[in-house]
């Protein structure tokens, strides 16, 4: 199984993309096509001792703005390193992609060179840490507008993609509301609990956003929307929390002496909330897979996303999604209507 790695985008530019590549082509074996500019990504494959790993480079002479539209993209640069690294695994040569670039031109991207499973609405999932063992958190920003029958999709997909995480055959899914009872919510809520309960998924109901750190849940389902909300506020907590003990283990001697007894405890905390721990956030409902990572990552983000992609391309993630979606394509279509 062979990954696709846009090695142009991200905030960092190609270095580090390439160190992450390398690092996963070293410590797992995984096959990695670098797409972007050849004289620059064969400089830092020699730079990281990439010689004589499974790595290759497919030129591509466009890169895709952090800040560009997603449509313009589309139109005006069909040689985009994102473009190019979809068009990839649409003709077989690799199997996943993962991109730190313009997120929704990664999104657009995936879905017109892949095109939808069984014309789903694709949506973005994330891995969120809980007291407990790793959440799904299923829509984080893909889509904003959404019907009910979109959130039962998702509460499909999310549950076909913790039982890869978790290991578990019968992830539980609730959905995120303002209350745990059933009267509780806008109408997309409600009806979306509906659709939810008569499914033959684990649904255990609605969670509040309290819930989200608890772990008595394995996919939490959302509109983009609200979703996106929750992701950008965990990341900006957990950094304001680990920056604000930083700054009061400097006020005295004696913090100082406890952060030095307690190191190995604050270092799993930091861990355990780092998104880099999880590499990027899935995108399903596509025909295939792709990982699209934080545009700050990092050369262990991009091992661990380029890692996550050989996994689920090597489980057929897509093929298992599209096999459900299918068994359920009749409440699906019900309740579109």
């Amino acid at each position: 199984m062979r990954v696709a790695v846009d090695a142009m985008g991200g905030d960092h530019g190609p270095e580090v993309l390439v160190e992450g590549a390398v690092a996963a082509a070293r410590e797992k074996g995984i096959a990695i096509t670098l797409v972007g500019r050849e004289d620059v990504l064969a400089g830092y494959v020699e730079h990281y001792d990439g010689g004589g790993l499974p790595i290759d480079i497919y030129p591509a002479s466009q890169v895709v703005d952090m800040e560009e539209s997603p449509a313009e993209s589309l139109r005006h640069k069909k040689d985009s390193t994102i473009r190019v690294a979809f068009e990839l695994v649409n003709k077989g040569i690799a199997h996943a992609v993962v991109s730190a670039g313009n997120s929704g031109a990664t999104l657009a991207t995936a879905i017109v060179a892949l095109d939808r499973i069984n014309s789903v609405r694709p949506a973005i999932a994330t891995i969120m840490p809980t007291l407990k063992d790793p959440v799904v958190m299923i829509d984080v920003g893909a889509n904003v507008d959404c019907r009910p029958h979109h959130l039962l999709q998702f509460g499909i997909m999310g549950s076909i993609f913790a039982k890869r995480i978790i290991d578990n055959p019968r992830p539980r899914v609730g959905l995120l509301s303002i209350g745990e009872e059933y009267s509780k919510g806008n109408l997309q809520v409600k009806r979306a609990y509906d659709l939810l309960a008569a499914s033959e998924l684990n649904f255990l109901g609605n969670v509040e956003g309290r819930d989200i750190f608890k772990g008595d849940v394995d996919v939490i389902v959302c509109d983009g929307f609200v979703g996106n909300i929750c992701l950008k506020l965990s990341e900006g907590l957990a950094e304001s929390v680990l920056t604000m003990l930083k700054t009061e283990i400097k006020r005295s001697l004696m913090a100082k002496i406890g952060y030095r007894l307690a190191w190995s405890a604050f270092h799993r905390f930091k861990k355990k909330v780092d998104y880099s721990e999880y590499g990027g956030a899935p995108l399903l409902g596509v025909n295939g897979v792709a990982i699209i990572c934080h545009g700050r990552s990092g050369p262990r983000a991009v091992k661990n996303a380029v890692s996550v992609a050989h996994e689920l391309a090597r489980a057929d993630l897509a093929g298992q999604i599209a096999e459900a979606l299918k068994q359920d394509a009749v409440r699906l279509s019900s309740a579109a209507t």
